[in-house]
C-alpha cells in the first residue's frame, strides 16, 4: 500500500521526486532520461503490481470456460497498458504514454467493482506514474486524475486499515497533481472538487486512525497552501474575481462546515461534487482557464464558514482550530496581493473578521493564539484596509482578555498579552494606531490603552513577580524600541509647532490633503488629536453642566459662537465619554432647538439596507432613551423619518417606521422586562401590527424575524457609559462596516519619528513608573539589564524630542535604585554596593543618562548631585572630578581624601564623618581596604570584600562622573543653569555659625564643581554668572572666621576673573566688580588672606591688564591693592603690581590714573617696609606727568570732545598735586623732601599739558598755598620729634614757590587774580620769615627768603610787571607790594629800584598795559 509522501519545506514530496529519470526529450515529447526503457519497465512494473492484487480481489470474476471472453475490462485495459509502455515511438511523433499510462489506474480507482486493496494499489500506481511522468502530464490528464480520486468507490465492508489506506493514497494523489509543473492548467473547478474532496477526507478521518488524521490534515493544509502561494503571481487584472460557476461545481454550501455523507448506501466513496470525464475541458473542447481568484475566493468563503459558530452550537473546537490553521497559511501566503481582488479582501474584512471576533472568545488558548496569529498576518499584509477591523480587535479582544477584572482566565490573558507583544515588535505599529484610532475623532484612543495594559499589566501588585509581568516589560521595551530605532533613523528633530484652533470650522469635516505625504498628515492628525482633546474636556464639562459644557467648547473654536443645530448634534454623535443620561434628555427635549438638534442628529447615521431592529439598536446605543412617553414618541420619530428616507421601499410610508419601531420597544419590554409574568408571543406580536402599511399587513416572516431577533437579543436602552464597547454585537459589526467604507484612509507609519513626540508624552509616565517596579522586583540579571535597556530609551526618546520633566522622572525613579540616598547606618557601605547588582546597575545607566542626555535634564541635576556627594563623602570619586578642562596647569596636584584642594594656596582640610581614609582617589580607597594600619587595627579583609569592592571601584569608572562637568560646556543653556543652581542648592546656605565637618566639607566641594563649570564655560559666562557671584557673595558675607570654604570662594573668585578678564570684555565691568567681595570680608578672614589674595590680585594685573578698561575696574583692582600698603605680608607684593601698572606709564590711562596715584600715595605713606618704597611711590607719582601731557597731546584739537578731555587731564593734575602736597607733610624727612621735590617737578614739567589760566589758579589756592599753610601750622605746633628738620623742608617749600612763580609769571601776569596770587606768595614769605626753629628765628630761612624775593622782584621789574606808574590814585599792586615787602626787609626797595632807576620810571609816565593788573 505504501506510506504517505510527506510535503518537505519547499512543498515537494521527496519520495514521489525521482530527478534523475526526469527529463524533456529533445522533440518535445516525454522525456525519458537517457533509457526511456527503463522508464517503460517501471510502468509495466506498477501495472503487474495492481494485476496481481486485481486477481485476488475483482468481485466478478471470469468463467473458467473462456478466459479470453470472461476477461475483466479493467485487467484488460492494463495489460493493453504494459504492451503500450515497450511499444516503439515512431520518429517525429510525439509519444502518448503520458496520459495512457494514467488511464488503466484512474478507470480501477472509479470502478465500483474494485475492492479496497486495488483501489490502494491502483492510487499507489497512478502517484508513482505521476511521479515518473510529471513534467509531461497536460491540465487534462490532471483533471482526469482529480476527478477519478473525486469520484472513487471500493466495496463496502473493508478493513478499517484498507480504507485508511485507500484514503492516504487519494490525499497523495491530490498533492501530486496540485504539485505537478501543470498544475496551474487544473481549472478552478477541478481546484475546488480537490479540496473538497480532500476536507471529505479529513472530516471522515475523525473516525479513523491518528496517522490518517494527521496526513489528512497536512494534506488539506498543503493543498490550501499550494492554491494560495500562486496568489501573488496572479495581477489585478487576471482572472475574474467572481465566484465558481454553479456548473464547474463549486464548494458545498448546503452544511455550514461543507460536509457531507461520506459513505452511500452500497459502501463506495463517493464525491456528490464530483464532475465525469466527460465534462471535461478536453472533452468538451473547452478551453479550461488556469484555476486562479474565483476558486480562492470559493475556497477562502468555505473556510471562514467553518468558523460558523453561530449555527454550530456545541460542536467540538478542533475543527474551527484547523481551519484557522488553513486561513492563517493562505493568508501568509497571499499576503498583501489579497487586496487586489476585492471579492477576497471582502471577505477578509467581513466575514473572516466577524468570525474571528466571535472565536476570539472562547476559552481554548490554542484558538485564542491562532485568531491573534491571523490578525498578526492580516496587520502585516493588509491593515490599510483594516481599520476599523483592527480597532475592534484590540477594543474587543485584546484590552478585554489581557486583564483579569473582565472575567478572562489567566491562559487567555497571557495568549492576548503573548499577542499584544508580537504586535508592539512591528516597529511602526504604535506609530499607527496612534495615527490612524488615536486621532480619529471617532475611533478609541487604542495606542494609549495598548501603552497603558502594558504599563499596569508590567506591575507586581501585591504578588511576586510573574512571567505575565516580564511580558508587559517586553511589549513596553518592543515600543520604545521602535521609538529608538525611528530616532536613528531621522535627519533631523521634527519641528512641532503647537496646535491651536484660531477660528471656528466643523470639526467633522477636515480633511487631509494628501495622506500619503507627511507634510500634510502630521499637521492633519496632530490637528485632528487636538480637537479629540477638547472634545473630551468638552465633555467632562457637559456631564457636569450641559450648559457649561457647551461655553467651554464655544470657547475652544469646536462650536459656534451661535449654536446651530448641526454641530450640537454632531458633538453628541462624535464625542466619546458623554453622560448618555445627559444626551437623552436634551434630544428628548420639546424645545425647538433640542427636537432640531435631534434631527440633525440622526441625520449622522446611515440606515440604507439595514434592518430595521438593527437600525434601532444603533441609534439607541448612543444616548439613553427617556422614559417619558412624549420624548420617547420625539426620539423615534426622528428615528423613523430617516430610516424611511434611506430605505423608502421597506415601508408604504414613515409612519408604519414609527409605528413598528414603537411596537419593537414595547416588546423589547415585555420580552427582557422581569416584572412582565406574561410574555408577548409571536403571534400577539403580529396581531398587534396587522395593517399598519399603509393599511395593510406587513410580511410575516419579517415580523417573524424580528420578533426572533428581540427575544434573542435585547435592545439596550440604557446603554452602557464608558469610552466604547467590550463587545461586538451584530448590529455593531453592521455598523462598522458600514463606517469602514467611509472612514478616512489609513495612515501607513513612517520611519521617522513624526509623532513619537506626542506619543511618547502620552505613556511616558507610566512606562517609567512600570521599569522601576519591574527593576525593583526582579533579582534576575537578565530581566533588569531589560530594565536598563528600557531606562536608556526613554532617556534617548526624552532627549530627543525635549521632554525634560520625562527625564527628570526617570533620573529620581534610578536615583532611589542606587542605594546612594539611603542615609541609614551601614557597617561597610562600599562592599554592601559592590555585592548589590541592582544599586551597580542604577548607578551606571544613572551617569550614562547624565553623560549622554544632560542637555534635557532640569531639576534632576538636583538628585543627581546627591548621589554624587554620597560617593564624594565615601571617597570614591576620582581625585580630578572637580577640575576644569580649560587650563590643567592650573589644576593643584595635591588632593585629600580623594577630592581636589580648593585652590593653590595650601588649606586645612575638614576630615569626613565615617570611617577615616588614608589616601584619596577610587584606587587610594582600594588601597586603603588592603594596607592594615597599626593605630588602628583591623582584620584582613575577605575575597568576597575585595571582589566586592572591586566591583564598585569598576562601577564608579564606567560612570565616568568627571566627565558631567568637564564636559558641560556642551551643555543646553537650561541644563548647564539647572547644573549650576543644583550646585548651590546642594551647598546649602552658608551660616554665621560654625557648621558641622561634614556640612561644609560638601559645600567646599559643590563650590569646586561650581567654578569648574564655570571656567569650563566662559562662552556662556553671562548665564552662570549671576548665580556664582550671589552663591560666592553668601558665603562671604555669612563668614566671620578663616575656613576652607570662604578661601575656595575667594580664590575661586579670583580665578575665575583671572580666567575669563581675556575673553568676556563685555562682561569685565561684573567680573571686576564682584572683586569688592573681597573688600567685604570680615577682618579676621582678611588678615588670614591678605598676602594670598593680593598675589592673586597681582597675577591677574599681570596678566589682564590690557583687559581691563573701565574706572570701576581699576578701581576695585588698585583698591585690592592699596589696602595691602599697611599689610606686613602683603605690601611689598601689592606694591609691584602697582609699579607695574605705573612704570613708564606702561598700563597707566585716564581710567586708572585717579587710582594708581592714590595707591601710591598709600604706599607712599605707609611705614610698612623702608622708606625707599616711599620714595619709589612718590617717583612713581612724579613721573606719572609724561602721561598726562601724552595724554593732552594726543587729545588735543577742535570740539566739544577734545575740551571735555582736556579738562579731564587737568583735573588729574590737580589729584596728581594734591597727592604730592599730602605727602609733602609727611613726618618722615626723607619723605617730605622728596614730595617736595616731586611737587615742584610735577608743577614745573608742564609743557606738554594744556593748563588754562584757571587752572593755575587753583593749584596756588588748593596746592601750593595750602602746603605752605599746612607746614607753617606744623612747624609752629608740632614736637620737633615727630617732625625733624622743618626748617630744610620750609626751605624746600620757599624755593619751590619762588621756581614755579618765577616759571609761570607770564602765565600768571595774565590772570585777572594775579594780584591776590602775588600778594599771597609775599603774604607767606612774610609769615616764614618770623618762623621760630627750636625757640628763635631761623638765619637761614631769613637769607633764603630775602635773596628768593629779591630774585623775584627784580623779574617783575624786568618784565615791567612791577612799576609805578603816573596815574592818578596810585597803583595799589606796586604800594602793595612795597608794604609786605618792608615787613620783610625795608632794603629791598632800594636794592632792586635805585633812585635813578626810581626817576626815571616815574618820570617815563608810560601808559597803563595790558599787564598792568590792579590790585583788589
Amino acid at each position: 500500500m505504501g506510506r504517505p509522501r510527506m510535503l518537505n519545506a519547499g512543498g515537494i514530496d521527496p519520495i514521489a521526486e525521482e530527478p534523475h529519470l526526469r527529463t524533456h526529450s529533445a522533440d518535445g515529447g516525454l522525456g525519458l532520461g537517457p533509457d526511456p526503457t527503463a522508464i517503460a519497465c517501471a510502468i509495466s512494473a506498477e501495472a503487474s503490481a495492481v494485476l496481481a492484487v486485481m486477481r485476488r480481489g475483482l468481485r466478478h470474476p471470469r468463467a473458467a470456460a473462456d478466459d479470453a471472453a470472461a476477461e475483466h475490462p479493467l485487467v484488460a485495459s492494463l495489460r493493453a497498458l504494459r504492451r503500450l509502455a515497450f511499444a516503439p515511438v515512431p520518429a517525429g511523433s510525439p509519444s502518448s504514454l503520458p496520459a495512457a499510462a494514467l488511464r488503466p489506474f484512474l478507470d480501477a480507482v472509479r470502478s465500483e467493482e474494485a475492492g479496497a486493496a486495488v483501489t490502494s494499489a491502483s492510487l499507489a500506481a497512478l502517484h508513482e506514474v505521476m511521479s515518473l511522468t510529471g513534467p509531461a502530464l497536460p491540465g487534462a490528464a490532471l483533471r482526469e486524475v482529480v476527478d477519478a480520486v473525486a469520484s472513487c468507490r471500493f466495496e463496502a465492508g473493508a478493513e478499517p486499515a484498507a480504507e485508511e489506506a485507500v484514503l492516504m493514497r487519494m490525499l497523495q494523489a491530490l498533492l501530486a497533481c496540485l504539485r505537478a509543473p501543470a498544475a496551474v492548467a487544473l481549472g478552478d473547478q477541478h481546484v475546488c472538487t480537490a479540496v473538497n474532496t480532500c476536507f471529505r477526507v479529513v472530516h471522515q478521518a475523525v473516525v479513523k486512525g491518528d496517522l490518517l488524521q494527521r496526513f489528512s490534515r497536512h494534506a488539506m493544509h498543503e493543498l490550501v497552501r499550494c492554491i494560495f502561494a500562486r496568489l501573488p503571481q496572479i495581477g489585478s487584472g487576471d482572472g475574474a474575481d467572481g465566484a465558481v460557476k454553479p456548473e464547474m461545481g463549486g464548494m458545498d454550501k448546503n452544511n455550514p462546515f461543507g460536509i457531507r455523507q461520506m459513505e452511500n448506501g452500497n459502501g463506495s466513496y463517493a464525491s456528490e461534487t464530483g464532475a465525469s470525464d466527460e465534462n471535461a475541458a478536453d472533452g468538451s473542447g473547452l478551453v479550461v482557464e488556469p484555476y486562479g481568484v474565483p476558486c480562492m475566493v470559493e475556497i477562502f468563503h468555505f473556510l471562514c464558514s467553518l468558523l460558523n459558530v453561530v449555527e454550530q452550537i456545541g460542536l467540538d473546537e478542533d475543527l474551527p482550530l484547523f481551519a484557522l490553521k488553513l486561513i492563517n497559511s493562505a493568508i501568509e501566503l497571499g499576503g498583501s496581493s489579497i487586496q487586489k481582488h476585492p471579492k477576497l479582501l471582502s471577505l477578509v474584512q467581513d466575514e473572516l473578521f466577524r468570525n474571528l471576533m466571535q472565536f476570539a472568545l472562547s476559552t481554548n488558548p490554542l484558538i485564542l493564539s491562532m485568531v491573534c496569529s491571523i490578525a498578526l498576518n492580516l496587520y502585516h499584509h493588509l491593515r490599510a484596509e483594516l481599520k476599523l477591523q483592527l480597532e475592534a480587535f484590540f477594543s474587543c479582544i485584546i484590552l478585554r482578555l489581557a486583564q483579569p477584572r473582565f472575567g478572562a482566565t489567566y491562559h487567555q490573558q497571557e495568549v492576548a498579552m503573548e499577542a499584544l507583544v508580537d504586535f508592539c515588535r512591528q516597529k511602526n505599529f504604535m506609530v499607527e494606531m496612534y495615527a490612524n484610532l488615536d486621532c480619529d475623532i471617532t475611533c478609541r484612543n487604542v495606542f494609549e490603552e495598548l501603552a497603558n495594559l502594558l504599563s499596569k499589566s508590567a506591575f507586581p501588585i501585591n504578588c511576586p513577580l510573574s512571567s505575565m509581568h516580564i511580558l508587559a516589560l517586553e511589549g513596553l521595551i518592543a515600543v520604545i524600541q521602535g521609538m529608538v530605532d525611528r530616532i536613528g533613523n531621522a535627519t533631523s528633530r521634527p519641528e512641532l509647532m503647537p496646535v491651536e484652533l484660531g477660528e471656528y470650522t466643523p470639526f467633522w469635516t477636515v480633511k487631509c490633503e494628501n495622506f500619503s505625504d507627511p507634510r500634510h498628515w502630521v499637521k492633519f492628525v496632530r490637528q485632528r488629536k487636538y480637537v479629540k482633546r477638547r472634545l473630551m474636556i468638552g465633555a467632562d464639562h457637559f456631564n457636569r453642566d450641559p450648559k457649561k459644557g457647551l461655553e467651554f467648547l464655544q470657547g475652544t473654536h469646536l462650536l459656534p459662537e451661535k449654536l446651530d443645530p448641526q454641530s450640537v448634534a454632531c458633538f453628541f454623535r462624535y464625542t466619546a465619554g458623554l453622560d448618555k443620561n445627559l444626551v437623552g434628555d436634551f434630544l428628548g427635549n420639546h424645545d425647538e432647538f433640542c427636537v432640531q438638534v435631534l434631527h440633525e442628529f440622526a441625520q449622522t447615521f446611515d440606515f440604507q439596507e439595514m434592518n430595521l431592529d438593527t437600525a434601532l439598536r444603533l441609534f439607541l446605543e448612543t444616548f439613553r432613551l427617556p422614559g417619558e412617553s412624549q420624548k420617547i414618541q420625539r426620539v423615534l420619530e426622528a428615528f423613523s423619518d430617516r430610516y424611511y428616507e434611506q430605505s423608502p421601499q421597506a415601508f408604504a410610508n414613515k409612519d408604519t417606521a414609527l409605528v413598528l419601531s414603537y411596537s419593537i420597544i414595547m416588546l423589547n419590554t415585555d420580552q427582557h422586562n422581569m416584572q412582565v409574568k406574561k410574555k408577548m408571543t409571536e403571534d400577539d406580536f403580529i396581531k398587534n401590527n396587522r395593517n399598519i402599511n399603509g393599511g395593510s399587513d406587513l410580511p410575516r416572516e419579517m415580523l417573524s424575524e424580528l420578533y426572533q431577533s428581540i427575544c434573542r437579543n435585547e435592545i439596550k436602552t440604557t446603554p452602557e457609559q464608558g469610552m466604547g464597547y467590550f463587545e461586538m454585537s451584530p448590529s455593531r459589526w453592521i455598523d462598522l462596516m458600514r463606517k469602514s467604507k467611509s472612514t478616512s484612509p489609513y495612515i501607513v507609519g513612517d520611519s521617522q519619528p513624526f509623532l513619537d513626540h506626542d506619543m511618547f508624552a502620552v505613556m511616558s509616565g507610566p512606562t517609567i513608573a512600570a521599569l522601576a517596579v519591574v527593576f525593583d522586583h526582579s533579582e534576575h540579571e537578565e530581566v533588569l539589564l531589560t530594565c536598563v535597556d528600557g531606562f536608556l530609551g526613554v532617556a534617548k526618546i526624552s532627549a530627543f524630542h525635549h521632554l525634560e520633566d520625562v527625564l527628570d522622572d526617570l533620573v529620581v525613579s534610578l536615583c532611589k535604585f542606587t542605594t546612594l540616598l539611603n542615609t541609614s547606618l551601614v557597617e561597610e557601605p562600599v562592599t554592601a554596593f559592590g555585592d548589590d547588582l541592582k544599586a551597580r546597575l542604577a548607578t551606571e545607566t544613572l551617569f550614562t543618562i547624565a553623560n549622554r542626555y544632560g542637555d534635557c535634564i532640569r531639576t534632576g541635576w538636583r538628585n543627581v548631585l546627591d548621589c554624587i556627594l554620597r560617593l564624594h563623602k565615601l571617597g570614591l570619586l576620582p581625585a580630578r572630578v572637580a577640575s576644569d578642562a580649560a587650563d590643567d596647569s592650573e589644576l593643584s596636584a595635591e588632593t585629600v581624601q580623594g577630592k581636589a584642594a580648593p585652590s593653590a594656596v595650601p588649606t586645612s582640610h575638614i576630615p569626613v564623618m565615617g570611617t577615616p581614609r588614608k589616601s584619596s582617589g577610587l584606587m587610594g580607597r582600594f588601597s586603603q581596604l588592603l594596607s592594615l594600619d597599626s593605630e588602628e587595627p583591623r582584620s584582613q579583609p575577605t575575597e568576597q570584600q575585595l571582589a566586592a569592592h572591586q566591583r564598585t571601584l569598576q562601577t564608579i569608572q564606567k560612570c565616568r562622573i568627571d566627565s558631567i562637568f568637564t564636559e558641560s560646556k556642551f551643555l543646553q543653556p537650561d541644563s548647564l543653569l539647572q547644573l549650576a543652581r543644583a550646585l548651590i542648592w546642594a551647598a546649602g546656605r552658608p551660616q554665621k555659625v560654625a557648621s558641622s565637618p561634614d556640612d561644609e566639607d560638601t559645600a567646599v566641594f559643590c563650590l569646586e564643581l561650581l567654578i569648574a563649570i564655570t571656567l569650563n564655560n566662559r562662552d556662556r559666562i553671562v548665564l552662570l554668572w549671576q548665580g556664582v557671584y550671589e552663591h560666592i557673595a553668601n558665603i562671604v558675607q555669612s563668614t566671620v572666621m578663616p575656613c576652607a570654604l570662604v578661601e575656595k570662594a575667594i580664590f575661586g573668585l579670583l580665578r575665575i576673573c583671572q580666567r575669563l578678564l581675556p575673553y568676556k570684555e563685555n562682561l569685565a565691568d561684573e567680573l571686576l566688580r564682584s572683586l569688592q567681595l573681597v573688600l567685604k570680608l570680615d577682618a579676621r578672614v582678611a588678615d588670614a588672606y591678605c598676602e594670598n589674595i593680593t598675589q592673586e590680585v597681582a597675577r591677574l594685573v599681570k596678566a589682564n591688564a590690557a583687559h581691563i578698561k573701565s574706572q570701576m575696574g581699576w578701581r576695585t583692582v588698585v583698591l585690592l591693592l592699596s589696602i595691602t600698603a599697611r599689610h606686613p605680608d602683603a605690601s611689598e607684593v601689592g606694591f609691584e603690581a602697582i609699579m607695574f601698572i605705573m612704570s613708564e606709564g606702561a598700563h597707566l590711562s585716564i581710567a586708572n590714573y585717579a587710582f594708581c596715584i592714590e595707591a601710591s600715595r598709600q604706599f607712599a605713606e605707609s611705614r610698612v617696609g623702608l622708606v625707599d618704597r616711599s620714595t619709589r611711590a612718590l617717583d612713581l607719582m612724579s613721573d606719572s606727568v609724561r602721561s598726562l601731557a601724552l595724554w593732552s597731546q594726543e587729545t588735543r584739537g577742535a570740539g566739544e570732545e577734545a575740551e571735555k578731555g582736556l579738562e579731564v587731564i587737568r583735573e588729574l593734575w590737580l589729584k596728581l598735586l594734591q597727592a604730592l602736597k599730602k605727602l609733602s607733610l609727611d613726618q618722615r624727612e626723607e619723605v617730605r623732601n622728596h614730595a617736595l621735590a616731586s611737587l615742584q617737578q610735577c608743577l614745573t614739567a608742564t609743557e606738554g599739558i594744556c593748563l588754562q589760566s584757571a587752572t593755575w589758579s587753583h593749584a596756588f589756592d588748593l596746592v601750593i598755598f595750602a602746603l605752605l599753610d599746612d607746614l607753617l601750622e606744623i612747624s609752629q605746633n608740632h614736637s620737633q620729634k615727630d617732625y625733624r628738620n622743618m626748617e630744610g623742608s620750609l626751605l624746600l617749600a620757599m624755593k619751590l614757590v619762588a621756581k614755579v612763580y618765577l616759571q609761570l609769571l607770564p602765565d600768571l601776569f595774565g590772570l585777572s587774580s594775579f594780584c591776590k596770587l602775588w600778594l599771597g606768595i609775599l603774604s607767606r614769605m612774610e609769615k616764614y620769615v618770623k618762623i621760630k626753629v627750636r625757640g628763635k628765628r631761623s638765619d637761614k630761612l631769613q637769607e633764603q627768603i630775602l635773596e628768593l624775593l629779591k630774585n623775584i622782584l627784580l623779574v617783575m621789574k624786568n618784565k615791567r610787571i612791577l612799576a609805578k606808574r603816573s596815574t592818578i590814585g596810585g597803583d595799589s599792586l606796586w604800594e602793595l607790594t612795597w608794604l609786605h615787602t618792608n615787613n620783610i626787609s625795608t632794603s629791598l626797595l632800594s636794592e632792586v629800584f635805585p633812585s635813578q632807576e626810581y626817576e626815571q620810571q616815574s618820570n617815563a609816565g608810560s601808559p597803563r598795559g595790558p599787564n598792568a593788573v590792579e590790585a583788589d
